[in-house]
Order: structure tokens, then sequence, then C-alpha cells
């Protein structure tokens, strides 16, 4: 699908996103955005399954509570990529990274999270 293409059901324009909300808004480094804020979602998964408090997860991640809940919160731009992975490991998630070329395929970071066993 085109880039933000612009739509008109019943009598009102509506703008199909691109699937990077970030992208869509503008923001630099959309790509990057759109895998850390992936990596945040599965954190959140892994703390739920695992019925653990906010308290409980970030002392697991060896951060303070309150930045746990920033981040759970939307606030990525504290965070690498890397300090992420970081995480999910810490709450005992597997983490696979898989590079691949990219030939005529459109440029996209593809994010799998699978449950450790």
């Amino acid at each position: 699908m085109p880039k933000n293409s612009t739509k008109l059901i019943e009598g009102r324009d509506y703008t199909v996103s691109s699937g990077n909300i970030f992208a869509d808004l503008g923001l630099p480094n959309p790509e990057d955005l759109l895998l850390r804020a992936q990596c945040v979602t599965a954190i959140d998964n892994a703390i739920r399954e695992k019925k653990l408090t906010q308290a409980a997860a970030a002392k697991k991640l060896g951060i303070h509570q309150p930045d746990l809940s920033r981040l759970l919160g939307g606030q990525l731009r504290r965070y690498s990529l890397g300090r992420l992975l970081h995480f999910l490991i810490a709450l005992d998630q597997d983490v696979t990274i898989t590079v691949k070329s990219k030939k005529d395929k459109p440029k996209r970071v593809n994010f799998e999270l699978h449950a450790a066993e």
C-alpha cells in the first residue's frame, strides 16, 4: 500500500497508515522507533505473563520503578535498542535477530519474539 494514501469512504476522508505510526507522524528514525516500541510491547507482555509488579520487574531489569513506568508509558528515547534487548533477556525471553538480503523487498525491520522454553 502506498505511504499515507488518502481514501474516501461514506463521504469522509481518512488517511491509511503506512504501517509505521512514527513514519506517519514524520518523526526522525521511524524504523528505529517502531522496533523499540515493539520491544517495549514485548517487555510489557513478559511482565504481565510473569505476573510481576512494576517494582519487581524494575528490580529484575536493574532500573527504578518510575523509569519502568515511563518506559511502559511510551517514553522510548531514553533506552537504546540494545538495552531493551537486554531487558527482554532479563525477563527470560528468547530474542532472535535475523538479517536477510533486501533484494527487491522494501526496507523494513521485522521483529519476532519467542518465549523461552
